[in-house]
């Protein structure tokens, strides 16, 4: 773990842009940011209120001014980290901010590490883990869905719930540990066991709820995934470039061009999705193709929504090519048949998705297909609203509690696991010794979720160092 003890500054704020931050924290702030600059008013920065701006001129160690800028003054715990700390306004130069940047580590401080502001902030109480880890979602953002889901993490909508799921948890322990200590008096009974199970339905309701919830965060935080699926040639790089209205895949009429997939993300309806292009499906001895055909079936299998795009010209054989390969994998998902190069249909087959839709007639209800010309981008727009209509994600204000980390998803089905145990034990009238041991296996995976177990410098290093610097 870093020293907590020295003063660490960084450039806070991204280049090109016309006003610059600095961020100083720790024990020596106010005073190294007071050696590097001079007030206007001529009253020293250390004898200042918090939370007052100054004034005044940087000046370097020759006396040369090097800006005119403003200081923001806080003083511990009533900051960001909990420490004593300041942020130097200035014009955005890079040439200014690097000058700056030399003048405080010259004068004491230490540049700071990614996400050292906000783990300072956690390890100084400011915070809990859950809602550091939330910082971050709220600076990656790119929608209203997903600013809403991290605000509410951050301002400690998801620690409130798992902190009266400890409550429970911890009255139920309580109980059973209780009876534990007065083992030998086989006439006291502290709870009726009727209530103790209710109870520990309870807390496996919320748990269960919150997994579950984690199928929409992640696709709220990361995109709905949409795998692009189909023979060679039959238009999907072309697809995904009129989906996201540029070039982004290279379209040629050479067979097997696609060899690996090919994500980009794109804004539908206030939904991100993840659209991924894989290597066209077919027979083939080529090692690389094969290797790119494979993992075309692995990002299938992974996605929720299913673009199967066929040639519309040659619809039956194509359809009846893949058909074994690719309708088993999609019984539990969205399938789309998109029936593209519909231009290059004539009189005699321009029925083609009606004799499609005859085909399908007993596959799930959510199966959909939709003629279209990639090409020319007509049916474009169709498909977008049908994407939209597919991913049916909720409309979420900042009071719902929604997983969208990896970590908390795997700390809470831990949870629900143990808690599962728990109710198992009950029922079988195990010994109340089993019980308490799983009760608290169950508290100490919550607490993975919000830090109050975590000791290690190796899991808050991974947490962290993902970070931003400057924050």
């Amino acid at each position: 773990m870093t020293n907590t003890n020295d003063t660490i500054c960084a450039i806070a704020t991204a280049p090109g842009g016309a006003i610059g931050t600095i961020r100083i924290s720790g024990p020596e702030a106010i005073a190294i940011t007071g050696r590097i600059f001079t007030p206007a008013n001529g009253k020293p920065l250390a004898e200042r209120p918090p939370y007052t701006l100054t004034f005044g001129q940087i000046r370097s160690s020759e006396g040369a001014i090097i800006d005119e800028v403003l200081v923001s003054l806080f003083r511990g715990p009533h900051s960001y980290t909990g420490e004593d700390s300041t942020e130097i306004s200035c014009h955005g130069s890079s040439y200014i901010l690097q000058q700056v940047m030399q003048l405080l580590i010259q004068n004491g401080c230490r540049a700071a590490l990614p996400g050292e502001y906000t783990q300072r902030a956690f390890l100084n109480g400011k915070m809990d883990l859950s809602q550091a880890e939330a910082v971050a979602d709220l600076i990656a953002s790119t929608s209203a869905a997903t600013h809403r889901m991290a605000m509410n993490q951050m301002r400690g909508g998801f620690s409130r719930e798992l902190s009266a799921l400890r409550e429970q948890l911890l009255h139920l322990t309580s109980l059973m540990e209780l009876e534990l200590d007065f083992s030998d008096h086989e006439e006291l009974e502290f709870a009726d066991r009727t209530e103790l199970e209710k109870i520990a339905r309870q807390i496996e309701s919320v748990i269960s709820h919150l997994v579950q919830t984690f199928s929409v965060g992640n696709a709220l935080k990361n995109g709905v995934p949409v795998a692009i699926v189909g023979e060679t040639n039959a238009g999907k790089s072309t697809l995904l470039n009129a989906l996201l209205n540029e070039e982004r895949a290279i379209v040629s009429d050479i067979h097997g061009t696609t060899r690996d997939v090919i994500e980009d993300t794109m804004n539908l309806g206030g939904i991100t999705f993840r659209f991924i292009d894989t290597a066209g499906i077919r027979e083939t001895t080529d090692t690389i193709e094969s290797l790119g055909i494979e993992r075309s079936f692995q990002k299938l299998d992974q996605a929720d929504i299913v673009l199967w795009v066929i040639d519309a010209t040659q619809a039956n054989e194509q359809y009846q090519q893949l058909a074994e390969k690719i309708l088993p994998r999609c019984e539990d998902k969205h399938l789309i048949i998109v029936l593209n190069k519909a231009d290059l249909l004539d009189a005699a087959n321009e029925d083609v998705q009606k004799r499609m839709l005859s085909v399908l007639a007993n596959q799930p209800q959510k199966t959909y297909v939709i003629t279209l010309s990639a090409k020319h981008k007509e049916g474009i727009t169709i498909l977008q609203k049908k994407l939209v209509d597919f991913a049916a994600l909720p409309d979420l204000s900042q009071n719902d509690v929604v997983v969208s980390n990896i970590r908390h998803y795997e700390a809470l089905s831990h949870a629900l696991e143990s808690i599962h145990r728990v109710q198992d034990e009950m029922n079988m009238g195990l010994s109340g010794d089993f019980v308490s041991q799983d009760l608290r296996e169950c508290l100490f995976h919550l607490a993975e979720i919000t830090g109050g177990e975590i000791t290690t410098d190796e899991v808050l290093g991974n947490i962290f160092r993902n970070f931003c610097i400057g924050k």
